[in-house]
């Protein structure tokens, strides 16, 4: 295969970067909210939270702590068949946001499950006494009150997404980490590894420059 320069190779990087940032948002999307369930469930459940199930918050921790265990890009292999049969095909992008989104989900949750844990229980028992009742206490006190960590958390998620996102690439997934095994890794091209790195780089800063200035801003505001 031919070498190609880093500035002949940058319109398809650009194009590869499209991909990620489909699959990315599209599993970031699903990971927010059904992570986000799962940690409420896991809190409530748990011991000391508002609805103790010994059985059910086992069970979903040992499901979580299963998946979280495994490598992704096993996991993504494993998935192969299921991603197959809900997609229609196991490859391309969009096909990619399925093992995204199921490897990226238990983390998140366990994220969720900590920054409620964060809540001052004075202000539960607050509540309580008003009569509110376990949802309402869920909507206006555990995750309004939680919430810069959430957003801390949910930053980190999309990060670990992006990191994923290019391991895809490996296996048909597309995006940017395909780009750098087709035109770096597999040309032995150091320069257009070396651009997809720093692009890479700049992205993931980015991602969690935001993420930082949002956490800040509602800290400033609660002080």
């Amino acid at each position: 295969m031919r070498k190609v320069s880093w500035t002949e190779a940058f319109p398809e990087m650009m194009e590869t970067l499209g991909q990620t940032a489909w699959m990315v948002g599209g599993s970031f999307v699903i990971v927010t909210i059904l992570g986000l369930a799962v940690g409420v469930i896991l809190r409530l459940t748990s011991p000391d939270g508002l609805r103790p199930q010994r059985a059910v918050y086992q069970v979903v921790g040992v499901i979580v702590n299963l998946a979280r265990s495994l490598p992704f890009l096993i996991l993504m292999i494993a998935l192969l068949s299921f991603t197959r049969w809900l997609m229609g095909t196991a490859y391309g992008p969009t096909a990619a946001i399925v093992p995204l989104a199921i490897g990226a989900i238990p983390f998140y949750a366990r994220v969720v499950e900590s920054a409620l844990r964060e809540v001052e229980p004075g202000k539960i028992e607050a509540a309580q006494v008003m009569g509110a009742n376990t949802w309402q206490i869920v909507w206006k006190v555990l995750l309004p009150e939680s919430m810069p960590g959430l957003v801390s958390g949910a930053t980190l998620t999309l990060v670990t997404l992006i990191g994923y996102s290019t391991m895809a690439g490996a296996i048909g997934g597309g995006g940017i980490g395909d780009f750098a095994i087709r035109y770096g890794y597999q040309r032995f091209n150091g320069e257009v590894l070396a651009m997809t790195i720093i692009v890479m780089a700049v992205l993931v800063q980015l991602v969690q420059s935001i993420g930082d200035g949002i956490v800040r801003g509602m800290a400033h505001r609660r002080g």
